[in-house]
Formats: C-alpha cells, sequence, structure tokens
C-alpha cells in the first residue's frame, strides 16, 4: 500500500494547533498538502477525527469525492471536487477543536485516503463508518496528527 505524505504549513506532525483554527479562534479549516497519491485512485476521502473526545471518537471534519489530482487546499477551503460532510457538531465542514477546559492535550489525526472507486457513506457518518468502508478499499493513506487543548 502506498504511503501519501500530507502537510500543513500551519502545524507539524505531533505539534500542536493553533488557536486560528480552533472553534474558539478563527474555526477555519488548516491548508494541507499531499503528495504521492497512487495511480488508479479515482477520488481521495479527507477525514480529521478526536479519538480523544470524552463521548468517543468526533468528527472534525469529512470530505469525500476529492479530486486526487489536486495537490492541497488552502486554509478555510474545500478541497477541488470535495463533498463536505456533517462533522461531530451537527454542521457541515470543518469543526475546529475544542477539547474540554482543563483536558490534557487531544490527538487530532487528519486521514487522507486515495480509493480506487468512489465511496458510500451515509449522512452523518461517524468515524467508525469512515474507517470500515476505506480500510479494505484504499490504494494509499496519509496523516498528520496535531494537537489541541483549552
Amino acid at each position: 500500500m502506498a504511503g501519501i505524505e500530507l502537510k500543513s504549513s500551519a502545524f507539524h506532525d505531533g505539534s500542536f494547533i493553533p488557536r486560528r483554527y480552533a472553534r474558539e479562534g478563527e474555526d477555519v479549516s488548516p491548508d494541507l498538502t499531499w503528495a504521492g497519491v497512487p495511480e488508479g485512485a479515482a477520488e481521495l476521502v479527507l477525514l480529521c477525527e478526536d479519538p480523544d473526545a470524552p463521548t468517543g471518537t468526533f468528527v472534525h471534519w469529512l470530505v469525500t469525492g476529492i479530486d486526487p489530482t489536486s495537490g492541497g487546499v488552502a486554509a478555510g477551503q474545500v478541497p477541488t471536487g470535495g463533498r463536505e460532510r456533517r462533522n461531530g457538531y451537527g454542521e457541515p465542514g470543518w469543526g475546529g477543536p475544542h477539547p474540554p477546559a482543563g483536558d490534557q492535550a487531544h490527538r487530532y489525526f487528519f486521514r487522507l485516503y486515495a480509493l480506487p472507486e468512489p465511496v458510500s457513506l451515509p449522512d452523518g457518518a461517524s468515524a467508525d463508518d469512515v474507517h470500515a468502508a476505506v480500510d479494505k478499499e484504499q490504494l494509499g493513506s496519509g496523516h498528520l496528527m496535531g494537537l489541541y487543548h483549552r
């Protein structure tokens, strides 16, 4: 399986996500770039999730149908060809980090999956739904992890 390189100029893997991207900040999605998408990819799926949320894994961003040749997305934008799905806040699009005040830093995993055909997901898909749909079919993936606390 191919490894996709996923990066952001806003933060490095394992470092803190700036407040600008959080719910109490400007609540805009960070810029992302990717490289190494395998040949044969029909679409990319982007998922941002917080596995440390007190109620279980929380979806912060889910975008399907991304053009595999796009190479990235600017801050606050939708990836080319992408369809933003409902996040854990019940809203379409990006919903920034907002862990309970006083919690230790939560981990936010940005995962990009290359798929050989368009994925079928229900509206309001959970992180588990996404993993079940893409884990078997993916041609490659990449991830970037950021931290945030209040």
